[in-house]
């Protein structure tokens, strides 16, 4: 039986880059051979989530939503949109950050579509992390000396928002690579204004929970961290009150991203445990977990 992909996302109508990482990762995925069909498809651009099952000719279907956190697209608009039919959000049986899959049908279009968790939350998102840590650096051994800021955005409408945030800064932390890991957030305590208050070393990598680079990423966060110069500007590794700071932008461009969302489908049953190393290899990613 064929097997398809499909990568759900966001999009947007101001910011083109928006879509970048998802055609991306997805172009990665297609080279591995993973699937017989690889689609995208968007909340704010086309293709559109109500359309994409639709373009797939395979009737058994993964479909892998390109969040950070669990809430109301992936709880309600995607399963709406997608139409599969009998979705209840407790099939996930999460506590906010452990949204495994759930199998459904959708009759309309005569397949069956494994919905799975975001992946934001899978625990292999420590690992992107890392790497992201690893590319900003140029150093496949940084560790000792370097403290990890998981950077989040922070809203008190959705309190799963911040949960993945500490999740993985949490995940991190236990692997006792670094000597300090914190989760910080644009719109809540505690605030990535003050890196430097909430940390020891002299070398700090600022890494955004974020999928995609534009605003937030580009502009808010380096100004509120006082990285950014009088042109707007700024250079990496920048010097803020003394302190190095590594600033790698979105994780969500960081290509290892590719894997989680492999991993999110074969949780959920798909037959591509051998693509997954190959995309590793493709993406110069490691297990580290």
């Amino acid at each position: 039986m064929s097997q398809a992909l499909v990568i759900v996302a966001h999009g947007s109508h101001l910011n083109p880059d928006s879509s970048t990482p998802t055609f991306a990762h997805a172009d990665t995925i297609r080279e591995s051979g993973a699937f017989d069909e690889v689609r995208e498809a968007f909340w704010k651009e086309e293709p559109s989530f109500r359309e994409v099952l639709r373009t797939v000719e395979a009737t058994e279907v993964f479909v892998v939503p390109l969040f950070i956190s669990e809430g109301y697209f992936t709880e309600q608009v995607i399963p709406r949109e997608l139409r599969l039919e009998g979705w209840n959000v407790a099939d996930w049986d999460s506590d906010g950050t452990s949204a495994d899959h759930a199998t459904l049908e959708a009759r309309d279009v005569g397949k069956t579509v494994h919905y799975c968790g975001p992946v934001g939350t899978h625990d292999s998102m420590a690992d992107v992390i890392i790497q992201r840590a690893q590319s900003v650096t140029d150093d496949p051994a940084v560790g000792s000396g370097f403290g990890p800021a998981v950077v989040g955005h922070g809203t008190e409408r959705n309190a799963n928002s911040a949960k993945a945030i500490h999740y993985h800064a949490n995940c991190i932390r236990e692997q006792g690579r670094f000597d300090e890991v914190q989760a910080l957030f644009m719109d809540e305590s505690p605030e990535v204004d003050d890196v430097t208050d909430h940390f020891e070393s002299d070398d700090i990598v600022v890494v955004p929970l974020f999928v995609a680079d534009g605003f937030h990423t580009q502009e808010d966060i380096p100004a509120d961290m006082g990285l950014t110069d009088e042109t707007g500007t700024y250079s990496v590794p920048g010097t803020v009150d003394g302190t190095r700071i590594w600033y790698s932008g979105a994780v969500g461009t960081e290509p290892l991203l590719a894997d989680v969302i492999l991993e999110r489908a074969n949780d959920a049953g798909a037959d591509i445990e051998s693509a997954i190393e190959r995309v590793k290899e493709l993406t110069g990613g490691v297990v580290t977990a």
